[in-house]
């Protein structure tokens, strides 16, 4: 896993030996043992295979310092080891570690590794209390039940842990989807002239029945016959008186 360290940090920028030995212990140390007598070895051997390279930067001064940078195919190797592991080493010894980098990853990787993490939290979490319900039933040694009792409390806010991360992702991702559907709408209306959906052609037939009915109504309004005065039914008002004129 030092390799996983080395490439997460060097893939922020470049460093010298002496620099990247201080940022491991500074930044990763809190929550991993740092093995700073195979970090050289580590790192010629990722020279080795391309992932690292030492360049000579022009300083003035001196003495030339070498520094160590990634490689594309180091960028390559750092995301294969983000994301590969499966078993108890994985889950149980490398998970601080992963989760430092985490903001290389996808949101939809992310959310697979926290909730695979989070099953082997039950596991271990469903094993313990198994552990307890057997222990209690004869004459444990209260040391042991209080030690087994402290670590699935401790399991338990981790689970709780977990499960604040993975609503925050879940929530990143559902507004990351939102803003591309947004996207593809406002495309979608750019295209149909900002009427929020294309114009649709007439289905056959309907088009003579539209002019049809246009004709009729200015038939009308022109002064030409109604439907009334061409003899249709007529409400009855009264008699109708006729002015002459003499």
């Amino acid at each position: 896993m030092l390799e996983l360290a080395i490439l997460g940090l060097l893939k922020e920028r470049a460093m010298h030996g002496y620099e990247l030995r201080k940022q491991l212990g500074q930044r990763l140390g809190f929550f991993w043992t740092v093995s700073f007598g195979s970090l050289y070895p580590t790192l010629r051997r990722l020279e080795r295979r391309g992932a690292v390279e030492r360049i000579f930067p022009a300083e003035k001064t001196t003495r030339r310092k070498q520094v160590y940078r990634i490689t594309e195919a180091g960028e390559r190797d750092f995301l294969d080891l983000l994301q590969e592991g499966a078993g108890t080493t994985w889950e149980e010894d490398k998970f601080s570690l992963r989760l430092a980098f985490f903001r290389y990853l996808r949101p939809e990787i992310r959310i697979r590794l926290l909730e695979r993490r989070k099953a082997y939290l039950q596991d271990k979490l469903d094993e313990g209390r198994r552990w307890i319900r057997r222990a209690t039933r004869g004459r444990p040694d209260s040391y042991t039940v209080s030690l087994m009792r402290h670590g699935m409390e401790t399991t338990e806010r981790d689970i709780a842990w977990l499960d604040e991360l993975l609503a925050a992702e879940r929530t990143l991702l559902g507004e990351a989807r939102g803003e591309d559907a947004g996207g593809l709408r406002s495309r979608a209306d750019l295209a149909s002239g900002g009427r929020g959906e294309p114009e649709r052609p007439n289905p056959p037939g309907r088009v003579g029945a539209d002019e049809g009915n246009r004709h009729d109504r200015s038939g009308a309004t022109d002064g030409g016959p109604s439907g009334e005065e061409a003899g249709g039914d007529r409400p009855d008002n009264g008699p109708r008186t006729e002015l002459r004129t003499t």
